[in-house]
């Protein structure tokens, strides 16, 4: 492995250092970008590529119990599609769900060095960081599912605010996570018991005395209190309905001025009314974010084919299952959260497939922040992240976006309004919603640029006309200094680093969480915080208030 190394003569795109496109040289050493290197460094020419950070891929679900339940429930996606060990890797399976080796390397494949596993129940963390350190190259960290948790909700009843901020810190150091993850507030619980039923209204009371905007609301205010350096991150209520802008609109003005980050809002951008076709509304959403700078949001592009949903969206999973009517399994340990998964595709003919992949194109190309709206397919529920290639030509070549709107439902074209847009994605933005973009919302001043001491995590592509070739094989992979492809091929392998925060807790919260565990929990308290020893190369990230 070299020491130091150069990249010369190539076409860097680096946004978060105001750098499109210029020919600059970049130093490498000990894992980290320098400003200099000796003469005897290893030296790359880049002369007609272009250079930029490595992907950041702020939502995706790659590890866990939930993914390795769509694993195991569809052994036909791996029998046709396996990855093949080389020299320097491991083999896999792949399908919609690829094992964790081939995860890995095919994120490298791409040019992708992190990735945020981004719903993770409590007591599956321990399984989650075991299955991260079984997926090669990138880097990654999870988000922590608390919206569902039934001893928070009892603290929000009680208005023990205090405790309640206590526990929630609490249960983010013993699980090892990077923020709160918010899926469904409020919908899981009277769907399970004894209403058998969902919330429809954010406002709509859950029992007695809570609703989900309460919910939302007062994690929200933690996350920011407590100055975590991704900002809560929410699944809204009502996902997938028609109608459901107003609860996605009404879910954003429960910020108020504070930070939050939506996630896959392409799926909740659908006006109509319930029962009948959905329209569009990403005008809607797009409008509410332009004077509302506070929120950040990930598209969750739909993209046709094959794909696995998988959510904690438990009731959403149950009502799906009936349309997709083949397999479908529902999976909810200790009633920590809900879990529904069910293979899916997405087809061009449907009305339905076809305006949630119009409305996703819509987002991005009616956005004038591409820092505020960043790319996923919220893999594997609108399609791989294998697709991301061809999503950026979808958003960076018009002609091409055109003729594959000849090719799906007329109808739903005729309910929005993706024929009128123009717009063409330029490199340097496609480096922000890939990159810089997702980076910034989470907080990593370490990743997304390739300024004097960011990680040297660099992908350098053959510059193409066409965008998805270009983007579906980086020429080079740059991991911490490492290079893990040159020209093509695999030339090492490495396993990336976790990411967790540990913000403090008052060590009096234990003995208040205790007794819930000891009437509830199959498990004993002393075992259910996960063990450092678990967690093999990691980082913790700051938060704000640890700064202060």
């Amino acid at each position: 492995m070299a020491a130091s190394m150069r990249i010369i003569n190539g076409k860097v795109y680096d946004p978060a250092n105001d750098i499109d496109g210029e020919i600059k040289e970049l130093c490498i050493k000990d894992g980290k970008i320098v400003d200099s290197v000796d003469d005897n460094a290893t030296v790359i020419d880049a002369q007609g590529m272009v250079v930029m950070p490595g992907g950041v891929d702020i939502h995706c679900h790659i590890a866990g119990p939930k993914v390795n339940a769509a694993r195991k429930l569809q052994p036909e996606d791996h029998r046709h599609d396996v990855h093949p060990a080389t020299p320097f890797t491991r083999s896999g399976s792949g399908g919609t769900v690829p094992s964790t080796f081939a995860t890995g390397y095919r994120y490298a494949t791409l040019g992708y060095t992190t990735a945020m596993e981004a719903a993770v129940t409590p007591i599956g963390a321990r399984h989650t960081l075991e299955e991260f350190h079984d997926t090669p190259v990138i880097d990654k960290g999870f988000y922590v599912l608390l919206a569902n948790n039934i001893f928070l909700q009892q603290l929000l009843r009680e208005k023990r605010m205090e405790e309640f901020e206590q526990a929630v810190a609490w249960w983010i150091n013993s699980t090892k996570a990077y923020t709160v993850k918010l899926v469904n507030p409020g919908g899981d619980e009277p769907w399970k018991g004894k209403k058998n039923s969902n919330v429809s209204d954010i406002d709509e009371k859950t029992d007695e005395e809570l609703t989900p905007r309460q919910i939302i609301r007062e994690f929200i205010k933690v996350c920011n209190k407590r100055a975590f350096p991704h900002p809560i991150h929410i699944h809204c209520n009502n996902l997938g309905h028609s109608g459901n802008y107003t609860t996605t609109l009404e879910t954003l003005k429960t910020a108020e001025s504070l930070k939050a980050h939506i996630a896959h809002i392409q799926f909740h951008c659908y006006g109509g009314e319930l029962g009948k076709n959905p329209t569009s509304k990403a005008r809607d959403i797009i409008d509410y974010l332009k004077t509302h700078p506070n929120i950040t949001c990930d598209v969750g592009q739909v993209m046709f084919g094959k794909a696995t949903v998988m959510t904690a969206d438990a009731p959403m999973a149950y009502v799906l299952k009936g349309h997709a009517k083949g397999k479908w399994v529902n999976a909810d340990t200790e009633c920590e959260s809900g879990c529904g998964i069910v293979p899916f595709t997405y087809q061009e003919h449907s009305y339905v497939h076809t305006l949630q992949w119009a409305i996703g194109l819509e987002l991005f190309l009616m956005s004038q922040d591409p820092w505020q709206v960043v790319l996923s397919t919220d893999h594997p529920n609108g399609g791989s992240f294998m697709n991301y290639p061809k999503l950026i030509k979808l958003l960076m070549d018009k002609a091409f976006r055109h003729e594959e709107m000849k090719r799906v439902n007329q109808k739903a074209l005729d309910s929005c309004s993706l024929r009128e847009l123009e717009r063409e994605y330029t490199l340097n933005e496609i480096a922000i919603i890939t990159r810089a973009g997702p980076a910034r919302a989470l907080g990593l001043d370490c990743k997304g640029h390739l300024g004097i001491g960011a990680d040297a995590d660099i992908t350098i592509y053959d510059e193409m006309e066409d965008k998805e070739e270009m983007f579906n094989a980086a020429r080079y992979v740059i991991k911490a200094g490492i290079p893990i492809i040159e020209n093509h091929e695999f030339s090492n392998d490495t396993i990336g680093k976790l990411f967790h925060i540990a913000p403090e807790y008052d060590k009096k919260i234990e003995e208040v969480v205790q007794p819930f565990f000891e009437n509830y929990y199959s498990i004993e308290f002393s075992n259910y915080a996960v063990d450092d020893r678990y967690l093999h190369d990691h980082q913790i990230i700051p938060t704000q208030e640890d700064a202060l």
